[in-house]
């Protein structure tokens, strides 16, 4: 019995080694390489892309998968106990649904969150910390985000 399996064994083997060798394609036959030079974005595009990122149904996406984080984390253990990197993204989240045109990023060590970059107003400025707070787990806020000047 052991021979029959070694027989269908190595059968296969060559048998996948000439279907391979068939399909391989040389060099010449390959076809041409497309330019890697990416096109400019246009501003239009670029626009609607901003409206988007800055829409309603944008802003409950970003809300349901911060709630769908925080309700993976409260069935895994301790609801108190979050890792930095989910409370940073989750942050950085909340300030994109709700700072339209703000330029922040997002550090947590320990649960404690740091806000650097631009806002467009002092109005925005001001909410960068109750937003933040907002996110189950984070202790401390530091904010280091200014308003851009224009």
């Amino acid at each position: 019995m052991n021979t029959k399996i070694a027989s269908l064994l190595l059968t296969n083997f060559l048998l996948v080694t000439v279907v391979a060798c068939t399909d391989a394609r040389t060099t010449s036959e390959a076809p041409a390489p497309r330019s890697t030079i990416s096109p400019t974005a246009a501003p239009q595009n670029t626009q609607a892309a901003m409206s988007d990122a800055q829409s309603e149904t944008r802003k409950k996406q970003l809300d349901a998968d911060i709630r769908a984080r925080e309700q993976r984390n409260d069935a895994m253990g301790d609801t108190t106990k979050r890792p930095d990197s989910d409370l940073a993204s989750e942050v950085r989240s909340k300030l994109e649904a709700n700072i339209p045109k703000g330029n922040l990023t997002v550090e947590s060590k320990d649960a404690n969150v740091v806000v650097s970059g631009t806002v467009p107003s002092l109005n925005d400025l001001d909410k960068v910390k109750s937003l933040a707070m907002e996110i189950k787990g984070v202790k401390t806020v530091t904010i280091k985000a200014v308003v851009a000047s224009n």
